[in-house]
């Protein structure tokens, strides 16, 4: 009588598996023979589904150029709020699978003055805002000190921030030009919708964004023309934390903000 795998100990099982294994026996077998001349059955043809029911930013044809989906996606919106929608839908950047949060922005929209930063870090990726870390906390005592703050409701004393990236680096990593090259769109038509009389680009992200430039400390205090209006390039508050000297030149740099606000020309 034959004994049933579920009759054996431990020690026969075991011995009969590596009898198996050095006769070759690498592999499953099934209890009916398989037919493998037998042709298969075409793949069910799929159904169109509506033109309604695709969404337009994360319906992208397979090989279609990330850059041009992203500029036809933003190009719709017409409002701030239907950007956000839109670029939240975006699924082409591999970014979006990791984090937590869509970080769009923060502060008065109306605001003469937008912030516009790299990519959330850990503590925006959790709380789904711009600029709410150590960073972020310096950046709002930097500017209180010239008389801008992100809760002020008139335009001429508020501040409007938002991110080059709207989702998080692994391991706060710069982005890659790829991904820039994404969203850039995304941010030209944020700017072009907010207005602002000037941009700050604090980084070598949204320098590499706006001008096509990095390399920070040489570019800082030097306004430029980005984005379809006046920008001057700062260094980043994350920088500051770290090389504190760095501070006075900072400083410099919100006196210049402050002079331009008041005399645009």
């Amino acid at each position: 009588m034959e004994t049933s795998l579920a009759q054996m100990d431990f020690a026969t099982a075991r011995a009969l598996y590596e009898w198996q294994v050095e006769l070759g026996a690498d592999e499953p077998v099934g209890d009916l023979p398989v037919d493998r001349y037998e042709a298969e059955a075409p793949p069910p043809t799929p159904r169109a589904a509506p033109a309604s029911a695709v969404p337009d930013a994360s319906a992208a044809p397979r090989g279609a150029d990330p850059v041009a989906v992203a500029a036809a996606a933003a190009a719709r919106a017409s409002t701030l709020e239907e950007l956000a929608a839109i670029q939240a839908a975006y699924e082409l950047c591999e970014l979006k699978k990791g984090a937590r949060n869509f970080v769009f922005a923060d502060g008065n929209p109306e605001a003469r003055v937008m912030i516009i930063g790299e990519a959330p870090g850990r503590d925006e990726d959790i709380e789904g805002r711009p600029f709410v870390g150590r960073a972020g906390q310096l950046l709002d005592r930097m500017f209180a000190a010239i008389g801008l703050a992100r809760t002020a409701h008139h335009r001429d004393e508020a501040l409007y921030i938002t991110n080059v990236m709207p989702w998080r680096p692994p391991q706060n990593r710069e982005p890659e030009a790829t991904e820039i090259a994404m969203m850039l769109p995304f941010l030209e038509r944020h700017v072009a919708l907010a207005n602002p009389d000037l941009v700050v680009l604090m980084g070598n992200t949204p320098c590499a964004a706006a001008l096509g430039k990095r390399g920070i400390l040489r570019l800082r205090g030097h306004w430029a023309e980005a984005l379809g209006r006046p920008a001057l390039p700062m260094t980043h508050p994350a920088y500051l934390l770290r090389n504190p000297a760095a501070k006075r030149e900072a400083w410099a740099d919100l006196l210049e903000i402050k002079a331009r606000l008041k005399d645009p020309t």
